[in-house]
């Protein structure tokens, strides 16, 4: 990482979520939301390339992950809650709107917010999530994508994969990551800094039930388009989900733009940090430019 950070407990409303702040107070904000099972660590090689390039970034646990709250209860991860969360963040730092990139689940509460808050949403960056209604659409029509899918439904065995996660020092969650990435893209310090967050005692519950929640509410967006500038990022080789439903996302955006990788896997973040990270400083620099976020007669960009 090699930045200055700081360390936080963040109340957004229901919950309270650790988060991880740097680079310049007065720098446009920008919100990196990790998927699962990672934590905020998950983010680590960004701080430096988006402080330098003149952004504020916050990274939070999300909420039920390692160092955050963990409400007792399915319906408190409701795909609405937890862009909740992120509405909830912001007027904490008492911003009107921020850059809100995402990762896997990360990408869901980035796409669920923006469309939902779209007034809060300057820019918004998913890697490897596709809009919620290209995903519902192939977990109901498209066979290979619900083979792909399983692992939804052994989620939503009662305390079964409560009891399985720890076996081994959590063996199979960390092969589940590093036998779905390219060799040696997670290092033994890496798996050290996940396993010290899914020990966190009733974390690996609450993660799990972003799973039950969603497949319990079976929501669907209000609104289908996103109207804030987009950038959706994609690794060709994912194991979990169809390269297909990258581009298809586009159409339900209105400034939508694809980078893909066809070397890298769902872990596109983490392989390609260095050029990842040039995508996504460049497409916030360009979300500025929009005519609703031109400066102002002083040059400053709106925060």
């Amino acid at each position: 990482m090699l930045v200055e950070a700081t360390d936080r407990r963040i109340d957004v409303g229901e919950v309270t979520l650790h988060a991880v702040e740097a680079g310049p107070e007065d720098g446009e904000l920008v919100v990196l939301l990790h998927g699962f099972p990672e934590c905020w660590y998950g983010w680590a090689d960004y701080l430096r390339p988006l402080t330098d390039a003149g952004y504020r970034v916050v990274v939070p646990d999300q909420r039920g992950y390692n160092l955050s709250d963990r409400p007792d209860g399915i319906e408190w991860y409701s795909i609405d809650e937890l862009a909740g969360d992120v509405v909830g963040l912001l007027d904490a730092l008492g911003r009107e709107k921020a850059h809100i990139v995402g990762h896997d689940w990360g990408a869901a509460v980035a796409w669920w917010t923006a469309l939902h808050h779209p007034n809060r949403v300057r820019s918004l960056t998913a890697i490897n999530l596709p809009h919620p209604t290209v995903f519902t659409r192939h977990l109901k029509r498209d066979p290979a994508q619900q083979l792909r899918s399983w692992y939804v439904l052994f989620f939503q065995m009662p305390k079964l994969p409560e009891l399985l996660g720890p076996l081994g020092d959590w063996a199979v969650l960390e092969r589940t990551m590093t036998d779905s990435a390219l060799p040696g893209t997670f290092s033994p310090e890496d798996m050290e800094h996940y396993r010290s967050a899914w020990s966190v005692p009733g974390a690996y519950q609450s993660m799990v039930n972003w799973y039950r929640a969603v497949v319990r509410e079976r929501p669907q967006p209000r609104a289908e388009t996103v109207d804030a500038p987009t950038l959706v990022v994609w690794g060709s080789r994912d194991r979990f989900l169809r390269s297909k439903m990258a581009r298809e996302s586009l159409s339900f955006c209105s400034d939508g733009h694809l980078r893909t990788f066809d070397e890298a896997t769902h872990w596109v973040h983490h392989e390609e940090p260095v050029v990842v990270a040039r995508a996504i400083i460049e497409h916030l620099d360009d979300a500025w430019r929009t005519p609703n976020n031109t400066p102002d007669e002083t040059g400053h960009r709106p925060v």
